[in-house]
């Protein structure tokens, strides 16, 4: 029996460490699942961070109309109801003070799907944060083994880490070179803790840092790094770099991305001030209207951009423009106006 656990465990663990979606992974560890638990029909999801739902990740021998019931208001309720959305052992149908039928979701969509009992599990990282719901069906009525449970408790944390995707996003921070901070930025108006970065002052829910990101991936990019004040004053030793990486984009409800502060590293010689002249640049101001956001002469700015040219080996603004946004190597004009 320790074998076959262990095997489960190392097998399931591969699969949570696997890059690509979190549908993917989700699914795949329920299909191995399947394999090592003797369970009729099964289904996955993220909960959304405001407690108001899931969101479906993955199902196995379930029809189109149980998916979507499942993945409506009144499973929500029903999980909530029963205390299945706690940190604790599975339970099954059994377990409950009332019958099945007492149970909306029993009665007008498992019941009716040839079901009769179940496990059913909250997923929890290791930290103690809530990542989703589990629940596997049987078509038996009798009550799941005490074997079966213990197998299945001692898997649930390799599927909460395979369907995570606040890991996910910790895990692409790898990308970012000297990476000291960031937040998973939630939907509405809230950030997370991003597991290990620290947090940082530019990254409070309602920063205008926060807020560009967020402007960020809502235009669809899913990759942007630029530069802004981390500091009060106007030095290159005050810019740090940022990058935003945007979450998979149907598990918006769950997670948006995730911003992260790093040091600026090369910036091709140009100057603090060069730098926010490319962030006027690039959101299409003219001469005249970046010489008086910056409070300086039209004159002065055509200077910097005749230095910005050469810095940058590029023989027009728009060329340069370019350079400077693929490189990260501007401070958006919200940045400027933050300082």
């Amino acid at each position: 029996m320790t074998l076959v656990f262990r095997d489960a465990a190392l097998e399931l663990a591969e699969i949570a460490a696997r890059p690509g979606t979190a549908h993917e992974r989700a699914q795949a560890l329920l299909d191995e699942l399947q394999l090592r638990l003797p369970f009729d029909g099964a289904w996955m999801a993220l909960a959304e961070p405001d407690g108001s739902g899931y969101t479906s990740l993955a199902s196995t021998d379930l029809d189109g109309s149980s998916l979507r019931y499942l993945s409506g208001p009144r499973m929500a309720h029903d999980i909530d109801l029963t205390g299945a959305n706690r940190d604790r052992p599975p339970l099954s149908l059994s377990d409950l003070p009332y019958a099945a039928q007492d149970l909306q979701t029993w009665a007008e969509c498992l019941l009716p799907a040839g079901f009769h009992e179940a496990l059913f599990v909250a997923l929890f990282e290791d930290g103690g944060r809530h990542v989703g719901f589990m629940t596997v069906l049987f078509r038996r009525a009798d009550p799941p083994s005490p074997a079966l449970r213990r197998e299945l408790t001692r898997l649930v944390p390799h599927v909460a880490s395979g369907i995570d995707p606040v890991r996910s996003l910790a895990a692409s921070t790898v990308i970012v070179r000297d990476a000291g901070a960031g937040v998973v930025i939630l939907p509405g108006d809230a950030v997370a803790p991003l597991p290990g970065l620290p947090d940082h002052c530019l990254l409070a829910s309602d920063s205008l840092l926060v807020g560009a990101a967020r402007d960020v991936i809502a235009e669809g990019r899913t990759f942007a790094t630029f530069l802004w004040r981390g500091g009060t004053g106007r030095a290159l030793h005050d810019l740090v770099r940022v990058t935003v990486l945007a979450g998979e984009s149907d598990l918006k409800a769950v997670a948006c991305g995730a911003l992260i502060l790093s040091s600026p590293n090369d910036l091709r010689g140009l100057t603090a001030r060069e730098l926010e002249v490319l962030g006027h640049v690039i959101e299409g101001c003219s001469n005249l209207e970046i010489a008086r956001a910056l409070v300086v002469s039209p004159r002065t700015i055509a200077t910097h951009l005749e230095h910005i040219l050469v810095k940058l080996d590029a023989t027009s603004r728009a060329l340069a423009a370019v350079r400077a946004e693929r490189a990260g190597l501007y401070v958006p004009v919200a940045g400027i106006r933050a300082g």
